[in-house]
């Protein structure tokens, strides 16, 4: 049976990557949450998915121009109303909240080339829950020198969307290479880009295959069909509901 990872958390109480937002998908049954790593101006690793700040805090401009004592000031809003008594955590806060409890898949966004170290150093200090561990990025080069840093951890390559001109073979074929280029133990298609040919060629050349954006039913249940192991959504409760009734099927 599948493993589900709630996709920056849940944010149906709580602004995304935030500790309630993580504890939240816990409480509903989630396997894991996925979180975003992006650096401060003082190169402090936190937790936040966007460049941009406009709209989603009370600061404007990049996460990049601040510091992390300013982002700590700032205030995230929820819904376009400040969310009280919640602040962008740092990566340590998430790994000191909810690093035993579930399981955390954690995406350096770069581009910096410290970024992987930066956040392999952190991860240093936290031995006792990297069982819980999985490392994902679009960068190959972050995934490479992570894994050389925290060898044993599992790095996985994200696929961006393909473009219009792309098809299955050539799909399959980049992924799999670039999975290669990042020394990583499965690639992560977008549930658009599920399909039985692709998903065949890329384990055929010695790669896991797990997805993200599986928000529909129907993406559900291609997902299940071609035996994906692990699946990544915004809509958390559906994926519960859905892989429970798989199980009841399956016992009765």
């Amino acid at each position: 049976m599948f493993e589900i990872v709630a996709h920056r958390g849940v944010a149906e109480h709580a602004p995304e990557n935030t500790l309630p937002a993580f504890l939240r998908a816990k409480e509903l049954g989630a396997d894991a949450v996925e979180l975003d790593v992006r650096l401060t101006a003082d190169k402090v690793p936190v937790v936040f998915h966007f460049f941009y700040l406009d709209g989603l805090t009370s600061l404007t401009g990049t996460i990049f121009q601040y510091t992390w004592n300013e982002l700590h000031q700032a205030k995230l809003f929820q819904n376009g109303i400040p969310a009280a008594g919640i602040s962008i955590p740092t990566l340590e806060e998430v790994l000191d909240g909810i690093g035993n409890q579930i399981g955390l898949e954690i995406e350096i966004k770069g581009p910096e080339p410290s970024s992987a170290e930066i956040v392999a150093n952190v991860l240093d200090n936290y031995p006792h829950i990297r069982d819980n561990l999985e490392i994902t990025s679009y960068e190959p080069l972050l995934l490479e020198r992570f894994r050389r840093l925290i060898p044993g951890v599992p790095t996985d390559l994200l696929v961006p969307l393909s473009e219009p001109w792309m098809k299955s073979d050539v799909l399959a074929y980049t992924a799999l290479q670039r999975s290669r280029l990042a020394g990583a133990r499965a690639v992560h298609l977008h549930a658009s880009q599920l399909a039985g040919e692709t998903i065949q060629a890329i384990r055929a050349g010695g790669c896991e295959v797990h997805a993200w954006g599986v928000n529909e039913r129907r993406s559900l249940e291609l997902a299940n069909e071609l035996q994906i192991s692990r699946l990544c959504t915004d809509n958390l409760r559906q994926a519960i509901t859905f892989r429970e009734a798989l199980r009841n099927d399956n016992y009765n």
